[in-house]
């Protein structure tokens, strides 16, 4: 399924900080913790606590946020269906690494093992 420019462009001027709070109740509503979150957000990006915090207090997008980030390399391993969209079929760079995140965010969210999630191959 091909992303339009149009969603391509909402997706990189959306600020993390207003996805954030979110991600947060999805993953505390399936009893996952704002720290397994973090450590998710941590294998994806780079980010530690005290950095997440500086960007959202930055109100970043997610343009920004991913462009200081340093994706893992075992990024490309993360497939399947999020928000319509097969992930691994996703061509615009910045909407695929959006759409990893959130695709990390619904599988803590389901009660998948975090050694699955973090795909340390």
């Amino acid at each position: 399924m091909k992303t339009t420019p149009e969603h391509d462009e909402r997706i990189a001027k959306l600020t993390f900080a207003s996805v954030y709070p979110h991600y947060i109740r999805k993953v505390e509503s399936k009893n996952r913790t704002t720290q397994e979150l973090h450590q998710v957000i941590k294998w994806l990006t780079g980010f530690d606590e005290k950095k997440l915090q500086q960007l959202i207090d930055e109100k970043v997008t997610f343009k920004t946020f991913f462009q200081k980030a340093k994706v893992n390399s075992n990024a490309q391993l993360i497939t399947g269906v999020i928000c319509g969209y097969r992930v691994e079929e996703i061509e615009n760079p910045l909407t695929k690494q959006v759409r990893y995140l959130d695709k990390l965010v619904d599988e803590l969210a389901k009660g998948r093992k975090m050694e699955k999630i973090l795909r340390n191959a």
